[in-house]
């Protein structure tokens, strides 16, 4: 059978947008057009009940009451309004003084989290990078032991977006829970995967966005806990006091709406799609693992997403790999980072040294991946694999049995 090239698979950047979602969308951009802060017309009341609507399907996907979901432009700005705004909310010291609190994070965090983290170091905020183990895992014994009487954030990301690997989220939430300390969420590659329940697993904050859920770019959602406890932020973006005063600006009405319908989508086929992905992945890190040697699948074993593919290959250069094989999309790492040319700040994390770390591929399926296209996939990369691997003197001397670790290289 043909196959359509070329092949999408890294869905962990972006997803395609569902055309249910693109029709859900259309006529709000030319027929139900009005502003929802207009609230002396129909346009406006309108475009204020379409937002609702949208409010409480992602409140179902989450859930949480729909008073809890605060709309955003995307995960970025979830994950800033959240740590810096709980930080600020909470510090132990005035700003511009040190010892204003302590925050917990983990070293392979999304950069949408550290980048905040290390601002708010600079503005007297102590933060602990917890390291995580070889597998990926930030487990809540961990949390525990670096918690200080001056906690006051722990955010720690649900499932790695390069790896799948799966935190201790609701045992991480009972603990802060417990200690009276904020904890957040980073779930922008959970949720609309795998069951997701605020209320159940002890989250305070979770960010989300459209785009990883078969929704649109530029919009997203901020999970903020209402009761028990009562979280409160201080809000980064003022203006016209919209999203409860937490983040002032027009809303993205069309863009909501989309939202919305993604996440009522994500709700409805979650559990057939799950099982779905999981037997991709397999079938592709099987098909790759059985025909070539030196080869390793990182992330936990089975605490993982079922779409998200992280693989090293020795004696391969990962950038060569991928122009040797341009006919299937695929990543490097995470699509923020991958325009730079330093291995991947998440597998470093992991203990896994340069030369592995450069080798490494991530390969993300969703809801628009065949079985065919896997099949296709991993058959041209162990070819691509097996083609450099031919023109690798390192390769050679692997096979001929030298310890490649113990050579002592000279300098020219």
């Amino acid at each position: 059978m043909a196959i359509d090239l070329p092949i999408y698979l890294d869905n962990a950047a972006t997803t395609r947008t569902d055309p249910r979602v693109v029709e859900a969308m259309l006529p709000y951009f030319t027929e139900t057009f009005g502003n929802p802060g207009s609230r002396n017309h129909s346009f406006g009341w309108a475009a204020e009940e379409a937002v609702e609507h949208a409010r409480q399907q992602v409140a179902d996907l989450l859930g949480a009451d729909r008073k809890e979901i605060i709309f955003t432009s995307g995960a970025t700005e979830s994950n800033n309004l959240a740590i810096k705004g709980a930080a600020s909310m909470y510090a132990k010291a005035p700003a511009g003084q040190s010892g204003r609190g302590h925050i917990i994070t983990a070293l392979h965090e999304h950069k949408a989290v550290l980048d905040p983290c290390k601002r708010l170091q600079r503005e007297g905020f102590e933060v602990t990078y917890l390291q995580p183990g070889k597998d990926g895992l930030i487990t809540a014994k961990m949390v525990q032991e670096a918690m200080r009487e001056d906690t006051i954030l722990v955010t720690i990301m649900w499932a790695n977006n390069e790896l799948g690997t799966i935190n201790e989220i609701p045992e991480i939430g009972k603990l802060c829970h417990e200690k009276g300390v904020v904890f957040h969420t980073d779930a922008t590659q959970w949720v609309g995967k795998m069951p997701t329940d605020v209320e159940r697993d002890h989250v305070d904050l979770l960010s989300m966005s459209g785009h990883k859920i078969y929704g649109p770019k530029g919009v997203g959602a901020l999970y903020v806990r209402r009761r028990r406890p009562r979280v409160r932020l201080t809000a980064i973006q003022e203006g016209g006091g919209q999203e409860r005063g937490f983040r002032s600006g027009t809303l993205n009405v069309p863009g909501i709406v989309g939202l919305g319908k993604a996440c009522e989508l994500c709700a409805a086929e979650m559990d057939d799609e799950r099982e779905r992905l999981l037997a991709l992945r397999r079938k592709l890190e099987k098909s790759i693992t059985s025909r070539l040697d030196t080869v390793q699948v990182n992330g936990h074993a089975e605490k993982r997403l079922p779409h998200i593919a992280n693989i090293s290959f020795g004696f391969v250069e990962g950038e060569s790999l991928m122009m040797a094989t341009k006919e299937i999309a695929m990543s490097s790492g995470s699509a923020c980072t991958s325009a730079s040319l330093e291995p991947s700040y998440v597998l470093k994390a992991l203990g896994i040294g340069d030369d592995l770390a450069h080798s490494s591929l991530r390969i993300s399926m969703g809801r628009f991946t065949t079985e065919a296209q896997v099949e296709y996939a991993a058959d041209k990369i162990v070819q691509a694999v097996n083609k450099l691997r031919v023109l690798s003197p390192l390769y050679d001397m692997h096979n001929e049995g030298i310890d490649i670790t113990k050579i002592q290289w000279q300098a020219h």
